[in-house]
């Protein structure tokens, strides 16, 4: 199977040399998203909840444009730029994933973006 690169105008462009998406053999790889709006290229609030509600409805745009839901995802990794906001952001993500939750791994780091709070990049699987 060849390598798809995946686009969407339902989630923010690249900023640089990487795809939102790659589909190859069955597997879907998103490149890491933060909470940017895509219509004006704007982080869209300024707490943790808000931001990870916005990065969770941009991966899914993303995971739908490749034919794939939520549920297919299989692995996601978050990054946190405040280890402190782990319970709060924990809150609005198992929104996202109510039935069966991916193997998931959450780290804090240094994000791109000074307002950035959370970045998260998943792997998904056509079943």
């Amino acid at each position: 199977m060849p390598r798809q690169a995946i686009r969407t105008q339902n989630a923010p462009q690249p900023i640089g040399p990487y795809s939102q998406g790659i589909l190859a053999n069955g597997f879907l790889f998103v490149s890491g998203q933060g909470a940017v709006d895509s219509n004006s290229g704007r982080i869209v609030g300024t707490d943790i909840e808000s931001q990870t509600r916005q990065t969770l409805n941009n991966m899914q745009s993303i995971v739908e444009a490749s034919g794939l839901s939520m549920q297919d995802i299989v692995k996601v990794s978050i990054y946190l730029k405040h280890m402190s906001d782990f319970k709060r952001m924990n809150e609005v993500y198992k929104s996202f994933f109510p039935d069966s939750p991916p193997a998931r791994t959450t780290v804090q780091a240094e994000l791109p973006l000074p307002e950035m709070l959370i970045e998260i990049e998943v792997v998904a699987c056509k079943s």
